[in-house]
């Protein structure tokens, strides 16, 4: 049975019809809308075009955060839902079963099913890219926590009384180890200010020695970040997806070689194993289809 996945971000609302494999066989994107409305109105247009083929189910991988039944978007920063039943409102306008998980577990599930988690036991999945997001799988199972909610690596404390976050907090992970947070870097590195992530990446790889700093620094931090998470969780792997992993050649090594010198019983102890995603910027898509496929 084929289905259709959605990955609805805060910038681009995209669609793909995916196969029982992983498949990828159609995908749409389009500008996210900025109502609740007009949101509903273009997933169902962009079901409508995938119709032909008949999907069975539609999954949608959401930023933000959901009820644990995820049936309700309780809050999501750069979406216009707002405890909205988004499960039941687009079942009943579908006509077809619907599923909803976080973005981070989507993509996730995508690495656990066809990508490079297949037959991992406790493992992480971080998403770097704008912000950091995170998923925790035990056994085949995705840990959502009591309230729906874990897990905010992302907005774990890593300098106390540090950069403000958009969260609310101050000095988290994702000030330090995201797309966002290496402009910041690179301004305090005497680069110029606005410089976005894929550019300080470039100028990196052509081997300008601030712009390496700042990777320096985001290594660090990005490694002081796995060495918590292995801390708790003891994963045997660890894998880096998003937009910022995707250059994971520039500050991989220095980040594993943080995490191992942090990590308690450094020297006395196996480290995760810590790769890269496989399936892209699909993942999310891709997962959340298989989701659909298997919950509904």
């Amino acid at each position: 049975m084929n289905t259709v996945g959605f990955d609805i971000g805060g910038t681009q609302c995209r669609a793909a019809l995916v196969t029982e494999s992983g498949e990828i066989l159609e995908q749409r994107s389009v500008p996210t809308p900025r109502t609740a409305d007009a949101l509903e109105d273009t997933i169902a247009a962009l079901v409508d075009e995938l119709r032909p083929h008949e999907p069975g189910a539609v999954g949608l991988a959401v930023a933000g955060f959901l009820d644990p039944q995820r049936e309700i978007v309780r809050f999501a920063p750069h979406l216009p839902w707002r405890d909205t039943p988004v499960r039941a409102r687009l079942q009943e306008r579908l006509g077809l079963p619907v599923a909803m998980e976080h973005d981070a577990n989507s993509a996730a599930w995508g690495e656990y099913r066809f990508g490079s988690a297949q037959g991992a036991g406790t493992w992480v999945f971080f998403t770097v890219g704008t912000g950091i997001g995170a998923a925790l799988m035990i056994d085949g199972r995705i840990f959502r926590g009591a309230f729906g909610t874990a897990p905010e690596f992302g907005h774990l404390t890593v300098v106390p009384d540090g950069r403000r976050c958009a969260c609310g907090k101050r000095g988290c992970l994702e000030r330090y180890a995201s797309g966002t947070a290496l402009a910041d870097t690179a301004q305090a590195h005497g680069m110029p200010p606005g410089l976005s992530g894929h550019a300080i990446m470039s100028v990196a790889r052509g081997g300008d020695e601030r712009a390496r700093a700042v990777l320096a620094d985001f290594a660090g931090w990005l490694g002081q970040g796995l060495s918590i998470v292995a801390d708790v969780l003891d994963p045997e792997l660890i894998v880096l997806g998003g937009g910022v992993a995707a250059d994971a050649d520039l500050f991989l090594a220095g980040a594993v070689e943080k995490m191992g010198r942090s990590i308690v019983g450094a020297g006395h102890r196996r480290l995760p194993v810590v790769g890269t995603a496989e399936l892209g910027a699909n993942a999310g898509m891709i997962g959340v289809s298989d989701l659909a496929r298997t919950e509904t």
